[in-house]
């Protein structure tokens, strides 16, 4: 692979059962070989695998915070997955490789340490810091040089829906398009979830699901003004989502606890067993 000629290598796929060898180049052949054996594989886009990136990213997270080595190293390789299934898909458009990638990071790296690799002396990580900043300021200028002009919304950062929603709001707000209070943002939850209800009321699953794209938007636009309220509260969307995610995750495992215990498979379970045993879940929390 190389980067001087712009010559774009397209891996070739491993023939027989590959051994496990620690090998970027074998990893490569192997997932050439699956984007041109596995069915599930080869009707993957770039696109397509944008959730899955996001996911093996928090996952990583989780088990960095478990501290389990064995988890860890798989959680990694979820993620180097992501960038070996990407590479192999833009190589196949000719469009660049994984050699380029790692040219492209290796060149980011070295440029963003000049007081490593160069004369600087930068005293700690806050002046660091701020020539990383100047750095990036600097990309960015090149950037729109090569016609890629910046708006007042591109500094938001990649991060879940949520995230970025609350961001770009918080970023909106700055420049003075916003509510004044929360009853502003409180009304046009409202006016969403009245918008969103139309699209579903008086409708059958067949007439919803030949719409399911309008419905996708509407719902996002409540979405959308929901996180707006918390952010008018000076709540995080994502933390009260979590909240939310855990507290859900502890009552449906007070229920499976209590009907193993009862000698009962959840799935030999009916709705209203289980959500009798669901109030129960809050009872529990509310005395323990």
């Amino acid at each position: 692979m190389s980067i001087s000629d712009n010559k774009i290598t397209v891996p070739k796929p491993v023939q027989g059962t590959p051994d496990a060898t620690g090998q970027l180049d074998d990893l490569l052949a192997l997932m050439a070989r699956l984007r041109a054996d596995c069915p599930w594989d080869k009707k993957q886009t770039n696109h397509s695998l944008i959730p899955y990136a996001i996911e093996e990213a928090y996952e990583l997270g989780e088990a960095v915070q478990s501290d389990d080595d064995e988890d860890i190293k798989g959680e990694l390789g979820d993620v180097l997955l992501q960038v070996v299934f990407h590479c192999q898909m833009y190589a196949e458009q000719g469009r660049f490789d994984m050699s380029d990638v790692i040219t492209t990071l290796q060149e980011k790296l070295v440029r963003r340490h000049p007081h490593v690799f160069e004369a600087e002396t930068l005293k700690d990580d806050a002046a660091v810091k701020v020539r990383w900043d100047e750095i990036k300021l600097e990309e960015q200028q090149a950037r729109e040089a090569r016609g890629k002009s910046k708006r007042r919304l591109d500094q938001i950062k990649a991060g879940s829906a949520l995230m970025q929603a609350q961001d770009v709001q918080k970023q909106a707000s700055k420049l003075g398009f916003d509510w004044e209070g929360i009853a502003g943002a409180v009304d046009k939850l409202d006016e969403e979830i009245a918008e969103l209800k139309h699209e579903l009321t008086d409708k059958s699953t067949a007439e919803v699901k030949a719409n399911v794209r309008e419905v996708e938007k509407e719902l996002g636009d409540c979405m959308f003004a929901l996180v707006n309220v918390a952010r008018k509260l000076n709540l995080d969307a994502e933390t009260a989502t979590l909240t939310c995610v855990h507290k859900f995750k502890s009552r449906f495992g007070y229920i499976e606890t209590q009907l193993a215990a009862a000698g009962k498979r959840i799935e030999d379970s009916d709705i209203t067993e289980m959500d009798a045993l669901w109030e129960a879940a809050k009872q529990h929390e509310r005395s323990s």
